[in-house]
């Protein structure tokens, strides 16, 4: 393994431990996405010098997230797994799968709790437009999202770079904002 792979892989590990992932999980979807062929467990638990159990129980979760397919050969029992190397895939992945666990819930329960909060007396006005807000601006959110999500990547790739130049056609008091 080379030294750049080693190093991608452990800051990999470090950058998903700040994103809520366990380090081994990210470290196996590193080596995956670097890897050339797909790897068995036994592969990623050789080249991470990690348990087999912890292999088998991180792309459990790397399977959770629709983040590794398996591959199957031909008189060969062992699992294959692989990631895909298109980046707009794995982000639209993962912004899916936080979109499923975190944002739809988080949706539903402030719908609950503006509904709540407009009932309560005596009544709370400051709570209910504070909770009201952050409920209006997830959906749309969520509803940009939506949209965003049906785009090829490289239409995707075209939005984002149109977004980045289009900030010098702003007032400058919206720009200023926006640093």
């Amino acid at each position: 393994m080379s030294d750049s792979t080693k190093e991608f892989i452990l800051h990999w590990g470090e950058m998903g431990t700040r994103w809520g992932v366990n380090r081994t999980v990210a470290q196996v979807h590193a080596l995956l996405y670097l890897s050339a062929e797909s790897l068995t467990a036994e592969d990623i638990a050789d080249a991470l010098s990690v348990a087999r159990s912890n292999v088998s129980n991180s792309l459990k979760e790397l399977q959770n997230w629709n983040l590794v397919q398996i591959d199957s050969r031909i008189g060969d029992r062992r699992d294959y797994f692989r990631t895909t190397a298109d980046v707009w895939t794995l982000f639209l992945t993962v912004v899916d799968q936080r979109v499923e666990r975190e944002i739809i819930p988080t949706m539903n329960m402030l719908q609950r709790l503006v509904v709540q909060a407009r009932a309560e007396r005596p009544a709370q006005p400051m709570v209910t437009a504070r909770i009201t807000a952050i409920q209006l601006f997830l959906e749309e959110l969520h509803g940009w999202y939506t949209q965003i999500k049906r785009l090829p990547p490289a239409s995707l790739h075209s939005l984002i770079a149109i977004g980045s130049g289009i900030t010098r056609f702003l007032p400058k008091s919206s720009r200023r904002r926006l640093d």
